[in-house]
């Protein structure tokens, strides 16, 4: 064997995880990747909608070398600095959680700590990144059930800014940024009170205002110079160009249909549903065109009285059946904090009649490809980036996901929280 720094461990994977945490950083940004690694005889759910049950994985620099089987490959074995055997446990890509407000409130009864809302009605020039906070104790306790990345999104007005995609292992925003303004947000005006359920009589009165807003923004953007900048409607440029995308907050059927509409009156070349509670009753629609949805959270009671009480966990099944391209999110109360559910919300779409490899897709390729990232990470692919996990069980069960190593981008990150640590200090306190 050559003699270089190489561990060969077979034995137990806790051991392994005891010597590669020597390296780790706690609570804080991991080193980068410097020793090629090989995790050998995994179960890896690629998150494209395959498995391969004896798997060979091999990362070096922050990406992916080898995705393979290991039962009818030969490895050069000497070319890996660190060999993990990793049987009898389960690979998956780091999961992404769309249009989340992680890293931009920390706690919701404290108002110093909400950054998630900009005064103004429309605002696209507001850009959520620059108040992105990395160092969030929320995020490690997300991270500790696989999800590794998220788009972080502003809340409020009819048009909150820009959102951005992040990998959740930084000191600053700057360091933590993997797709810089990726869209702007606009809020479809609801066409019903949501607490009395009549209709907004002002509704026809707002969407006008809202297309007088984006005629001027448009007018203004077919002209490269102008004496005397607005930046509100600079921040458009790149959404009627088709730089970025344009993701429209419905969810009903008639929401939905006149966002579409809208859409294509503005010429808008990249459009996303976001919420899309009725998006199965016009996936036609969606499909013709080519609008994607970011799926509202399926935890939760149907809208309408008379819904079936199980709609919200058949949404996915139903969009899943009318070929419409999905993935799901977890906006909501307390949305942050329970960003850590995302793997949950797929494996109720599990439960509810999609196979189970076609529901990881749904936070993980199909974010990617929703958020334009896919070339770069959202499945485990040679190429791509080494942004994976691994777990003792199921990652969708809530009975089974425990995870005891991650990386991102290569780097060995720590999966324990402060809220694990406080497990762990008051288990003791009392049972001394």
């Amino acid at each position: 064997m050559k003699t270089k720094n190489k561990i060969l461990l077979a034995a137990t994977f806790c051991f392994v995880l005891s010597t590669l945490r020597l390296v780790a950083q706690v609570e804080t940004p991991a080193l980068a990747q410097s020793k090629s690694i090989l995790l050998m005889n995994g179960y890896a759910h690629l998150g494209n909608g395959k498995v391969i049950e004896n798997s060979a994985i091999g990362f070096k620099d922050g990406k992916l070398t080898l995705v393979a089987d290991a039962r009818i490959i030969k490895l050069e074995q000497n070319a890996y600095d660190t060999i993990i055997n990793v049987a009898g446990k389960h690979v998956y890509p780091g999961f992404i959680a769309p249009n989340s407000t992680l890293g931009l409130i920390e706690i919701d009864a404290v108002r110093a700590t909400d950054d998630m809302d900009e005064a103004g009605t429309y605002t696209p020039h507001v850009r959520s990144i620059i108040a992105y906070n990395a160092e969030s104790k929320i995020t490690t306790t997300v991270r500790s059930n696989g999800v590794l990345m998220g788009q972080i999104t502003p809340r409020g007005n009819y048009i909150s800014g820009t959102s951005s995609i992040v990998q959740f292992d930084a000191w600053n925003w700057e360091d933590a940024v993997y797709k810089e303004d990726d869209g702007v947000h606009l809020n479809w005006y609801p066409m019903f009170n949501r607490w009395n359920g009549k209709i907004n009589k002002n509704y026809d009165e707002k969407v006008a205002e809202l297309k007088e807003f984006f005629t001027n923004a448009q007018a203004y953007c077919k002209e490269d110079n102008h004496e005397e900048k607005n930046l509100r409607f600079e921040a458009m440029r790149k959404v009627f160009s088709g730089k970025q995308s344009l993701f429209i907050h419905a969810n009903f059927v008639k929401e939905i249909t006149e966002a579409i509409d809208f859409g294509k009156k503005f010429e808008i070349k990249k459009m996303v549903i976001v919420g899309g509670y009725d998006a199965w009753r016009v996936s036609n629609m969606l499909k013709d065109n080519n609008v994607a949805v970011i799926l509202r959270r399926v935890h939760e009671l149907p809208v309408n009285e008379d819904d079936d009480v199980y709609l919200p966990y058949k949404l996915p099944k139903l969009l899943f059946d009318a070929g419409v391209l999905f993935c799901l999110e977890n906006a909501g109360d307390m949305e942050a904090m329970g960003t850590r559910n995302l793997p949950f919300y797929a494996g109720t779409a599990a439960a509810y009649g999609i196979d189970k490899e076609e529901a990881l897709k749904l936070i993980t390729l199909n974010t990617a490809k929703i958020l334009g990232i896919d070339a770069t990470t959202g499945s485990l692919e040679s190429g791509k980036d080494a942004t994976l996990f691994i777990s003792t069980g199921d990652a969708l069960d809530v009975r089974t996901n425990n995870v005891i190593a991650a990386f991102i981008q290569g780097r060995l990150i720590d999966v324990d929280n402060h809220q694990k640590k406080l497990y762990r200090k008051y288990s003791e306190k009392y049972e001394n």
